[in-house]
């Protein structure tokens, strides 16, 4: 096996021609979300992990917008003077006129430039800016709806950042504008209005109604072409939402997304077909030897067995080393992330390991953050007699080498009968009967606030999946993002994953995948949907996805109890494959992470940008589309050729 990496995909034929030469030393980028430096959801992940890219790109003339978060800019933000002339008088002339804008420098790879706003120091013009947005939208925002607000205190903010900025320069400027999602569309729409020289991008990387659609048990994906999209909007109460996010879509020059299928689902809800997708990327850490990334599985994997002993304490009736770790992580949302039919496949999983005899245990955690008031004291209980026992183990170890060690030195072979003595078996005795434990281990590490009501608990209580000595499948719900300070399962979420095996999300809603996304670059084998942008992704790269441990579930095409069948068998047939196997196909995994790296897939959004410059600036800028069709088959056939099937 070679020590080096294997060709890379950024250099693969068909894609090494893909070169534009734009002029952009007069243009000046400005990227515009609300998750700027203000982690929320995975739009931070987007736009943290392409900054270092874009950056180089753009160089000086890349500027990120955001709100101005007290408790983020402490933590993630130097603040600077700003170092373009233009944007120093723009900002200033902002700050004289009542506002409250501050510059600096985002601490993350790359160091991008961000111009953050103080949303709530201009609450004073809202009620002004909402007859404005009336007068010249027809679109009215309801005084209780506080996120819907900021979206307007940001959407003027940022149109008047842009307008001054054009107005500072001293010869006429090629701006570009890129904004994602509803929370910053209006910007771009007031953009337009005003008849600013911008160049517009909007991005939706889900669509509003969409979510609310699907959280609703529609069949959503089928009747997309029949829905009456105001009605349902009203009915949701979000129909202002969802017309500031239509009003962005049809206003911009360039409107993108995320993936194929939700193309698809903005062309009917949005009433414009995307003019290019952008899939999301990752930062992607090569390693110069094969067995390095194996090496972080198995120590992570250890420090997820030490939480095990401790959390199933007087039952630890099952062997570690023939134990597989599954996890379902993101946002809270019971049937759109498919947490519904993981727990009814892991019922029917424990079943047929049962019936089979299978002396394979998988413990399978619910990463997914919910209300909760603290940690479950038996849970904390749990960690406190693993600490007990391997203090107690220690000691007793140290006793008995200090008598093994003076023994030798005598020159004689030591007694074993003398070498524990009275006190070292009391002690012993003393921490096993600490472990004694009469009730089930917890399912869950935290109190939640609505116990009774919680899906996730209500669904265990239906399944019956309890943690009983007699379950093959235990489950752990740990309702909290992961953190390395944390006094139950001390790991950071990249940490948590590279300590699993599988990665289980059969998402019915999920316009992109940054969970298994994540998990292939760090060569994690997931099972995902055709109906997310991840899964069907990898459907059009790859031959057979699952050879390369990217299990692809049919929720499109299937009923819910024939999915759930479905993902039954493939949870069955990995739990069937040997530690070898699982090596192997770990190695193979990782190898397709070039693939989901930014220097790829950011080729799409540097096409965008150039798109827009395009048509904003036709006198200066011309672009001729790509054939994107050509590029999907020769990765393909590229692909193929290094890396044949599995077994």
């Amino acid at each position: 096996m070679p020590l080096a990496r294997s060709l890379s995909i950024t250099s693969l034929s068909g894609l090494e021609e893909w070169d534009e030469e734009f002029d952009l030393e007069d243009a000046v980028l400005f990227e515009i979300a609300w998750e700027v430096a203000n982690k929320v959801g995975g739009i931070y992940t987007v736009i943290q992990t392409k900054a270092r890219l874009t950056a180089e790109e753009w160089g000086e003339n890349y500027f990120l917008v955001g709100p101005y978060v007290e408790s983020n800019v402490r933590t993630q933000v130097e603040l600077i003077e700003p170092t373009n002339p233009a944007l120093k008088r723009a900002i200033d002339k902002m700050n004289s006129s009542g506002c409250k804008v501050y510059f600096g420098r985002w601490l993350i790879e790359g160091s991008p430039y961000v111009v953050l706003i103080d949303v709530a120091f201009t609450a004073w013009n809202l009620d002004k800016w909402k007859k404005e947005l009336w007068d010249n939208f027809s679109i009215g925002v309801p005084w209780f709806d506080r996120e819907a607000n900021d979206a307007v205190l940001f959407g003027f903010l940022t149109a008047w950042l842009l307008g001054e900025y054009a107005a500072q320069c001293e010869e006429p400027p090629h701006i570009l504008a890129h904004f994602h999602e509803w929370l910053a569309g209006l910007g771009l729409a007031l953009c337009r209005q005003r008849q600013l020289p911008v160049a517009t991008i909007f991005t939706t990387h889900a669509t509003l109604l969409g979510r609310y659609l699907c959280a609703g048990s529609v069949d959503f994906y089928n009747n997309l072409a029949d829905f009456n999209v105001d009605k349902e909007a009203g009915d949701r109460q979000i129909y202002h939402r969802y017309c500031l996010e239509r009003t962005a879509a049809r206003c911009a020059h360039v409107f993108t997304t995320v993936s194929q299928i939700t193309a698809v689902e903005a062309e009917h809800l949005l009433k414009r077909k995307p003019d290019i997708i952008t899939p999301n990327g990752l930062n992607v850490k090569k390693f110069s030897a094969m067995h390095e990334f194996q090496n972080l599985h198995a120590q992570s994997k250890n420090r997820i067995q030490e939480f095990i002993r401790g959390h199933f304490y007087g039952h630890l009736d099952f062997n570690l080393d023939k134990c597989l770790f599954l996890f379902i992580a993101g946002r809270y949302e019971f049937s759109n992330k498919g947490a519904d039919i993981f727990l009814e496949a892991l019922a029917r999983l424990n079943y047929l390991l049962r019936v089979n005899h299978s002396d394979v245990t998988v413990v399978a955690f619910f990463i997914m953050p919910a209300r909760t008031n603290n940690f479950n004291v038996e849970t904390l209980k749990g960690q406190a007699v693993r600490k007990q026992l391997w203090d107690t183990a220690q000691t007793v170890k140290e006793r008995f080498g200090k008598k093994l060690y003076e023994s030798l030195l005598v020159g004689q072979l030591p007694d074993v009968s003398k070498m524990l003595d009275k006190d070292d078996f009391t002690m012993m005795k003393r921490a096993i009967f600490a472990t004694q434990r009469q009730c089930q281990p917890p399912i869950c590490t935290h109190n939640m606030l609505e116990d009774s009501n919680d899906p996730i608990l209500t669904c265990i209580r239906r399944i019956g999946l309890f943690n009983s000595s007699a379950d093959r499948v235990k489950v752990i719900f740990h309702p909290e993002f992961l953190s390395s300070t944390s006094p139950l399962l001390p790991m950071d979420y990249e940490e948590f994953v590279r300590g699993c095996h599988l990665g289980v999300f059969p998402s019915y809603y999920e316009p992109w995948g940054y969970t298994p996304a994540e998990c292939t670059v760090m060569g994690i084998p997931s099972i995902s949907t055709n109906l997310s942008g991840f899964g069907c992704f990898m459907e059009e790269h790859i031959a057979d996805p699952s050879a390369y441990g990217i299990y692809i579930l049919d929720r499109r095409y299937r009923g819910v109890d024939e999915s759930c069948n479905q993902l039954t068998s493939y949870l069955f047939q990995f739990c069937q494959q040997s530690r070898r196997a699982r090596i192997i196909q770990r190695n193979r995994t990782e190898r397709l992470s070039d693939l989901l790296d930014w220097r790829y897939l950011g080729r799409y959004y540097i096409s965008a940008r150039h798109m827009a410059l395009a048509k904003a600036f036709p006198d200066t800028y011309f672009y001729q589309p790509h054939d994107s069709e050509t590029v999907s088959l020769s990765c393909l056939s590229v692909l193929s050729m290094l890396f044949p099937p599995f077994g």
